[in-house]
């Protein structure tokens, strides 16, 4: 069974989520818990670069926290994608309603 790990750790005014591993049918729950608990609440900042696999499981708790998080007044931020969740954000055509960023300097 594969594995994921979520680090979180606070900013001034965001949240960041490092996920290290696969966000897959297995394990989108966990990260699902995690994001949809903060980005209610706050700017959010996935740190997507040690992901290994985004699947469709995964790229639905995208979506949906996304819409959360502009219903909340709130951001959501991307940041660092592998190049597995590039592809994967690319494949739904909505790519350019995420917000990339590649350091936290760029969160407002």
């Amino acid at each position: 069974m594969e594995s994921i790990s979520i680090a979180e750790k606070s900013g001034p005014n965001y949240v960041l989520l490092e996920i290290v591993g696969s966000i897959n049918s297995y394990t989108y729950a966990e990260f699902q818990n995690k994001v949809y608990a903060l980005v209610k609440t706050t700017n959010l900042v996935l740190d997507l670069s040690r992901v290994t696999n985004l699947s469709s499981s995964g790229l639905g708790v995208l979506m949906a926290a996304l819409d959360d998080a502009k219903d909340a007044g709130f951001n959501l931020y991307v940041m660092k994608p592998s190049e597995v969740v590039r592809l994967a954000i690319e494949s739904t055509g909505f790519s350019e309603l995420f917000m990339v960023i590649h350091s936290l300097t760029e969160v407002f």
